[in-house]
């Protein structure tokens, strides 16, 4: 049996661990012997471990990173890794997310150096010079510097962005790795990037099809007491006060709705923080605030005439893509991986970027069209079902991992 070890930021915390979770849970199906070693334990899984932390030197050493504006650098810990049990046994080594403040990249050459590893890009911190997404800035190509976006996570106070640009590439000339991108979009952009000499695969994020699927509309509207002739607007992100997700985007877009169709909609929130964005729209909220049960997203997402993500940057949303498997058409803007979820016509609205005008547009007209919708909806699931499966995704990884272990 292949032993791997998969080294994240959680195990369920965010969408990058999410979507490793799910991995996780294809490859144990698949008769692997998966491991997670993550910064946030959230689940009770026997098979989900807390990376080992000596933390009053990592906060001790963080002082002194902090004051560089160098993310992640000053926790030693890492270091210990490769003496780590589930680290020695391991066949190979899958790497995620490894910022958040778990990991110091500068201990990647050492565990790369005896066995195989994968890099799954979540977003772009791993070849910029601190940020995960970098909007309209390509200073990520030549070396960084001269910030544009200090304030995108994970913050910064100086510009310190030419120097970790530097040691991460100083990092990769050391390390073995092959890289994985879940949205073609990213696999283009890592390309030109630091990671350009290695090997960059495509492999989307799977999802459970048999979980995620089309539910009955008026039952879950009922379960969710929302009246069933009411046009359902759905909006979900972790945190709605996440600027990159764009709830003040939404804010505006709904704002502009005409008056009659707010008085038939109901606005239905997933995430924290959203009491704000129901009480200046001026329509009807339902707020369900975290959500962290697949059952319980599901119902939210049949209950919904039209999933509304109105994100400036992304990779390939979870959220959309849950909104695909469960059958319910999207209106986004085409920004990063969107399009290869959201394609115009076919699964929902693409509105231009940040064009709250186009996307305003966009939802009112599939408002219009229920005939439209339910085109759409079918779409969704057949594209979800043909193209999402997690049995695809854990196949892909295997036939990667088994490619690796044999060279």
């Amino acid at each position: 049996m292949m032993q791997l070890v998969q080294i994240n930021q959680s195990d369920l915390s965010g969408g990058a661990a999410i979507a490793a979770y799910r991995l996780h849970q294809g490859l144990l199906a698949a008769q692997v012997d998966s491991q997670l070693l993550v910064g946030k334990v959230v689940s009770t899984g026997s098979r989900v471990t807390a990376v080992p932390r000596r933390y009053w030197l990592d906060n001790q050493l963080s002082r002194l990173s902090r004051r560089f504006s160098l993310n992640y650098v000053s926790i030693v810990s890492s270091f210990d890794l490769p003496h780590h049990p589930l680290v020695q046994t391991a066949d190979l080594l899958h790497f995620h997310n490894l910022h958040t403040g778990y990991f110091n990249y500068l201990a990647l050459p050492a565990l790369t150096r005896q066995k195989p590893a994968v890099l799954t890009l979540h977003d772009m911190w791993s070849f910029t010079g601190h940020c995960a997404y970098s909007y309209d800035c390509e200073r990520w190509r030549t070396g960084c510097g001269q910030c544009p976006y200090p304030q995108e996570y994970p913050e910064i106070h100086r510009d310190s962005t030419r120097l970790e640009w530097w040691l991460k590439r100083q990092v990769y000339a050391r390390s073995r790795l092959t890289i994985v991108t879940p949205s073609r979009w990213l696999q283009g952009v890592a390309t030109q990037s630091l990671l350009r000499q290695y090997a960059i695969h495509h492999i989307a994020y799977g999802i459970d099809t048999e979980v995620y699927r089309p539910r009955d509309r008026q039952q879950c509207r009922s379960l969710l007491d929302i009246a069933p002739d009411r046009h359902v607007l759905m909006f979900a992100a972790e945190r709605l006060d996440n600027f990159r997700k764009g709830a003040d985007l939404l804010r505006e877009i709904l704002l502009g709705l005409p008056a009659a169709y707010k008085a038939k909609s109901t606005l239905l929130i997933l995430g924290t923080g959203g009491e704000a964005l129901a009480e200046t729209v001026g329509i009807a909220s339902h707020n369900l605030g975290y959500v962290d049960s697949d059952y319980l997203k599901v119902v939210a997402y049949a209950a919904a005439d039209l999933v509304l993500f109105p994100t400036r940057a992304d990779n390939l949303p979870l959220v959309l893509q849950e909104s695909l498997a469960c059958g319910t058409p999207m209106v986004s803007f085409d920004v990063g991986g969107v399009s290869e979820l959201v394609r115009p016509g076919v699964t929902g609205y693409l509105a231009r970027p940040h064009q709250t005008s186009d996307f305003r547009q966009g939802l009112i007209q599939l408002l219009d069209s229920p005939d439209e919708r339910e085109r759409l909806g079918r779409n969704c699931r057949a594209i979800a079902v043909a193209e999402y499966d997690l049995h695809r995704q854990t196949q892909c990884y295997l036939d990667l991992y088994q490619t690796l272990l044999a060279a």
